[in-house]
């Protein structure tokens, strides 16, 4: 520290303090007189009228009805000035601060294990969705063998679309009451879906169970555990929620060659109650780290009601007709790719093994993504990462044949490039709006999302039919959804940075 004479930067004051702490409404910042070296006068006073500022604002929040004063630890008022809301700072885990006054801990054993909680949530929700390609290849083969394809995707489609649709309400509720209830209940759904799934024979008893039961349980764990990282990372907060979205990558791992295993040997039943117990573990230990920081607001239709004038914001809606058109391709892979490597002549273990195989790449894909972005940009990295999974389509999947290769190379550049589908739209949403209002942003894009989820398996099974069952068709549809989805979130980051700033990070 210098040691000349006069005042230096509240920077300085909090470097030099106890690591670890946030300047409290009641913490007076002193240094008994004959201690002060020359040139400290001045940040005494600094740090004290920091203080004295902050005090008067805490005092004024308390006298507000529902205020918390525990809360105050974790959150500075939006009257105080961006530079004087943390006024110590950990050199371990560096505190933020957003436009809107809310600190952020950037990391820490609280954030970190809400972090462990949400990957372990979405590890049992998300996985099993990525887990669609083997439910639906097995039970074309068994159950359902009298159906077509596009009749059974309709099953695999509603759950996609209850996933994301239902976020419209769950969002809101999660700003104003937080994820307790709404990931307990969640989980209860999940357990019931995955258990009663071995007794199904029919296809009514698929659509319940599978459709909307699994499509509601799912959506419950989903909204709030990758909501809930956002408030404990603002500028980490791509790679925090890259790190919880590999969840559901690891469960499309694991569940896939564990129902492969274990089909030919205690069959169907047993081996999806096999899931059921990991299932179980995860979503017991999620229920119990995922947690928010914000306070609670009380029931109201301001509260806790969809707002759907928010599309006002042409960013928003490019960005949510982007993710639309993302996730109207992205699940048809995810689906289909087990079918084709059968209908291409691959064995039944490579047909199911494949699936996983893609998984792998979307590990990588969700949290190395969300690392780059940033620094680099979440919208410049989403661009990215688009155009990577239109050029897997075109280039790789449609001249794959029975090629083993192509379509392992595929699988993995695919999942890698798709993986961000998850992990970075959250973080891009984010990025337009209040940490407050995050769920209830992030939950209204996904409802529209959701019609593109619910129609684009039934609607490739339909262009699979009229193919002769050659995969072309739903190739290029595929594709042709990439590249939609390419020209919207372009056309968001135009808006804010012009033409002439291609390389603008943003």
């Amino acid at each position: 520290m210098s040691t000349e004479a006069g005042p230096t930067s509240t920077s300085n004051v909090a470097a030099d303090h106890e690591p670890g702490l946030i300047l409290r409404s009641h913490d007076v910042v002193s240094t008994p007189t004959d201690e002060v070296p020359t040139g400290m006068a001045g940040e005494e006073k600094s740090a004290t009228h920091i203080a004295d500022s902050e005090k008067q604002v805490y005092s004024e929040l308390a006298d507000q009805p529902g205020h918390d004063q525990d809360d105050d630890f974790h959150r500075t008022a939006s009257t105080v000035a961006p530079s004087q809301r943390s006024v110590r700072r950990d050199p371990m885990s560096r505190v933020t601060t957003d436009a809107d006054g809310n600190v952020y801990p950037e990391g820490g054993r609280e954030a970190w294990l809400v972090v462990l909680g949400s990957f372990l949530g979405l590890f049992g929700s998300l996985g099993l969705i990525n887990t669609i390609g083997t439910f639906q290849a097995y039970i074309e083969e068994h159950q359902l063998k009298d159906y077509s394809s596009g009749d059974v995707g309709w099953i695999f489609g509603m759950f996609a679309f209850l996933t994301f649709f239902c976020g419209v309400q769950i969002g809101p509720m999660f700003d104003a009451r937080g994820p307790r209830a709404l990931v307990f209940a969640g989980s209860i759904c999940e357990m019931a879906f995955i258990i009663l799934l071995g007794f199904c024979t029919k296809y009514w008893h698929f659509m319940l169970v599978v459709g909307v039961l699994g499509g509601v349980g799912a959506s419950l764990i989903f909204t709030p555990a990758i909501s809930a990282v956002g408030h404990f990372f603002y500028e980490k907060r791509g790679v925090a929620t890259g790190i919880a979205a590999t969840g559901g990558s690891i469960g499309g791992i694991v569940f896939p060659l564990i129902l492969e295993a274990l089909f030919p040997k205690i069959g169907w039943g047993w081996a999806t109650r096999v899931v059921a117990l990991i299932c179980l573990v995860a979503l017991s230990i999620a229920n119990l780290l995922i947690k928010s920081r914000l306070p609670q607001k009380p029931f109201s239709k301001e509260n806790i009601m969809p707002d759907f004038r928010i599309f006002s914001d042409p960013r928003f809606a490019l960005t949510t007709a982007s993710v639309f058109f993302i996730e109207w391709g992205l699940f048809i892979p995810i689906s289909y790719i087990s079918s084709y490597a059968l209908a291409e002549g691959f064995s039944s273990k490579f047909s199911y093994q494949i699936l996983a195989i893609l998984n792998v790449g979307s590990f990588f894909g969700r949290w190395l993504p969300g690392f780059f972005a940033d620094f680099l940009g979440r919208f410049n990295t989403l661009i990215a990462t688009v155009a990577l999974c239109l050029l897997c389509n075109a280039c790789l999947w449609l001249p794959a044949g029975n090629s083993l290769a192509l379509l392992v190379i595929y699988a993995l550049l695919f999942g890698f490039a798709s993986g961000s589908n998850i992990s970075l739209t959250p973080v891009c949403v984010g990025q337009l709006c209040k940490t407050e209002n995050y769920g209830r942003y992030y939950a209204t894009a996904y409802t529209i999302v959701s019609f593109g989820t619910l129609t684009g398996m039934p609607i490739a099974g339909e262009i699979l039919a009229r193919c002769n069952g050659q995969y072309w068709g739903v190739i290029a549809f595929t594709t042709a959804c990439y590249a939609a989805g390419l020209i919207c979130c372009t056309a968001v980051k135009v808006i804010q940075v012009g033409w002439r700033k291609p390389l603008a990070i943003y």
